[in-house]
């Protein structure tokens, strides 16, 4: 019987909880501009999503687009999209660490002293 009421009792509790449902989430602004020479858009939403970006008849694109972690911290990533691939800069993306002294090193003498190989595949 104790294990009923205490089911129920969760059951009860997960129904009372405030649910949040982003599906419902509404367009507050957005713009659009596509000409010839290129674009510029942006859209804001109800739960705190911006973007926006802008991009030239090259095929070059900046832009930044934001939304709220579920810390409340406001997380906000601005990108660059051209010949060099996506690049992305933002406080909140990890920063890899830095390559040790010594790989550093080994890495100047590899390339300072290249192998050789003679005709048959081999190191000399």
């Amino acid at each position: 019987m104790f294990k009923l009421v205490l089911i129920c009792a969760v059951i009860a509790m997960a129904v009372a909880l405030p649910v949040s449902d982003e599906s419902k989430a509404e367009t507050i602004s957005r713009k659009d501009d596509v000409r010839a020479d290129g674009f510029d858009a942006s859209v804001e939403t109800s739960n705190g999503i911006a973007a926006s970006n802008s991009g030239d008849e090259k095929g070059n694109i900046h832009g930044s687009f934001s939304w709220t972690s579920p810390e409340g911290e406001v997380i906000e990533v601005k990108y660059v999209a051209d010949e060099n691939g996506y690049q992305p800069s933002s406080a909140s993306l990890p920063v890899a660490p830095p390559i040790p002294e010594a790989i550093v090193k080994s890495l100047a003498y590899i390339a300072a002293n290249p192998s050789v190989v003679d005709r048959k595949g081999k190191l000399a």
